[in-house]
């Protein structure tokens, strides 16, 4: 009965602002600079978002950085501007990151989330590159990806785990297929997870699984298999346009929470791009409305997913 009643439990929405595998040659809307990513927090925020999904770049280059020193001025700017927002930082980074780096930003701000990626895998776009035959860079860049493995071990994620409790920072765990479930279930055993686990299906990554409501409903349904009904709490990214709408809208129908955002797909409407994050989340929440679900404001976000509040991280 549980399972037929949850989309009349509020949903949250998570807005990814700028991520670290977009590039401004694809659109002239990605947030680069603390102040434009803090900006876009904020209308995030106004527009339904209760948790922002934020990574960090080179102000100068727009390329993906770990610098300490940038993630501070974004997440005080961020915390300036929306000061009841919660911040999930990235633990995944960027590409050709070390595992140190990508680590550092939850041992040094302590933020009430931080992704955690459960798989190595292959992670690439190189079938973009031919759109960006004349732009050499993007060209090079998108190529390399055809030869890239993200790598997430038991090592690293069991040193991840031990950095976030210490710090009493949520995991947020990123399943990229079932294999990844079947690795969180193995941490669980290991004893290096707390539960109930926050999850959050990404689906639509070449190398990982597929971005159809087939997918999402197998993964639900394995999550319910291996971990049970009651351990979980989970979220869809539906990469691309449309899947973002198509995945966001089947996951309110089924009790799930939805991610937005330009870090996941650059489009609005069909070729059409969207001109910041807003936008994405105002389309999202009035699809969930529209199908008779409530949006969780970011303190009834933090009493569903048991954070510690604002109040008690480093920035």
């Amino acid at each position: 009965m549980a399972a037929l009643t949850a989309w009349r439990e509020k949903c949250i929405i998570t807005c990814a602002l700028t991520g670290g595998a977009t590039f401004p040659a694809q659109s002239k809307y990605i947030p680069i600079t603390p102040d434009q990513i803090s900006d876009e927090a904020k209308k995030a925020r106004d527009a339904g978002a209760a948790i922002v999904h934020v990574h960090v770049r080179d102000p100068k280059s727009g390329f993906p950085t770990a610098d300490l020193k940038v993630w501070r001025e974004t997440l005080e700017k961020i915390k300036q501007k929306a000061d009841d927002l919660i911040v999930c930082c990235t633990t995944g980074g960027g590409k050709d990151m070390t595992a140190d780096e990508r680590i550092a930003v939850a041992a040094e701000f302590a933020p009430e989330m931080c992704s955690c990626n459960t798989e190595t895998m292959n992670f690439s776009m190189f079938p973009l590159a031919e759109r960006f035959k004349d732009d050499q860079l993007m060209y090079a860049i998108l190529m390399s990806t055809k030869d890239y493995v993200f790598k997430n071990t038991f090592a690293d994620v069991e040193r991840f785990m031990s950095i976030m409790y210490e710090n009493n920072v949520k995991p947020e765990f990123e399943c990229y297929g079932p294999n990844g479930l079947w690795n969180l279930m193995a941490m669980i055993r290991f004893g290096w997870v707390k539960l109930p686990a926050h999850m959050q299906f990404v689906l639509g990554v070449l190398g990982g699984t597929g971005n159809t409501p087939y997918e999402l409903i197998h993964m639900y349904t394995e999550a319910q298999r291996i971990l049970g009904l009651n351990n979980f709490t989970w979220s869809v990214i539906g990469v691309g346009y449309p899947a973002q709408f198509h995945l966001g809208a089947v996951a309110a129908v089924m009790g799930g929470h939805v991610r937005v955002g330009l870090e996941d797909n650059l489009f609005i409407r069909y070729r059409e791009l969207s001109p910041g994050n807003a936008p994405l989340v105002e389309k999202m929440r009035r699809i969930i409305e529209d199908l008779g679900r409530e949006i969780a404001t970011p303190d009834e976000a933090r009493k569903m997913l048991g954070l510690k509040g604002i109040d008690k991280v480093n920035f």
